[in-house]
């Protein structure tokens, strides 16, 4: 008898303990980014820890909605992917919503109002004034970007694209290449932190841009979860919070 209470107890133990990682397990998503786009995704360099607005954003969402978000670092080219193959849950890392990846994967509603810049250097300042002087010029962009599709547009350009934005910069700055299309606000935070007074930013706007977070076309319930909990972090204040952390001002409503 004390065999058989013993061997329920055991059981009672197993499936208590297997319930209760199923549990956790569900109530942790996987989310990618890709940390070299600051102030949106980066690694902070005295801790090593994944920090941006982005993943603050994430991060807010999943405490609305009672999920923890376990963030990592995946190529921005293989997120896509990734969310296709169902590999990862989420994706946030400055995607710009356009209806070519809307074909492939679910969007939120657009959480960030963004547009693509140039960056050049003051050497090139009297050759490149506006989007017009990119015809016949080396630019470089980040692979996969809308920064990169854009520059393939232009009128006999050689384009060069980089894993990262950050090395799109360093080959700009050694004079690989003659401009940078990327997004303005990364630009901006580019030139506010690095204080490099040999770059410039042109102050024409190239794009109006929207981003996204992204989750498979299989996982509505994913799409609907990040569209209740961004909602309840605007309505609540915290999204705002958030902006002004980051970009210092009021966020455009």
């Amino acid at each position: 008898m004390k065999f058989y209470k013993s061997l329920c107890l055991l059981g009672l133990l197993a499936l208590s303990s297997y319930s209760a990682t199923a549990v956790s397990e569900e109530k942790t998503l996987n989310v990618v980014t890709e940390p070299t786009f600051a102030p949106f995704e980066f690694v902070d360099k005295g801790t090593s820890t994944l920090i941006g607005f982005d993943i603050d954003i994430i991060n807010a969402i999943g405490e609305a909605e009672g999920y923890k978000m376990n963030v990592s670092s995946m190529s921005f080219d293989g997120q896509i992917p990734a969310i296709i193959t169902q590999q990862v849950d989420i994706a946030i890392s400055g995607f710009t919503i356009t209806e070519e990846r809307a074909k492939k994967v679910n969007f939120s509603e657009p959480y960030y109002d963004a547009g693509l810049g140039i960056l050049i250097t003051k050497a090139n300042s009297t050759e490149i004034k506006s989007k017009d002087d990119l015809k016949g010029k080396t630019i470089c962009a980040q692979l996969g970007t809308s920064g990169a599709m854009y520059a393939e547009k232009v009128e006999n350009t050689t384009v060069t694209q980089f894993n990262s934005t950050a090395e799109a910069f360093l080959e700009l700055e050694k004079g690989s290449c003659s401009a940078v299309v990327t997004d303005k606000p990364v630009i901006e935070y580019y030139l506010a932190t690095t204080k490099n007074e040999n770059l410039i930013m042109i102050p024409e706007q190239l794009t109006v841009e929207q981003y996204g977070i992204v989750t498979s076309k299989d996982r509505k319930d994913l799409t609907d979860m990040i569209a209740s909990g961004l909602k309840k972090i605007r309505d609540n204040g915290t999204y705002d919070k958030i902006y002004q952390k980051w970009f210092g001002n009021a966020a455009n409503k």
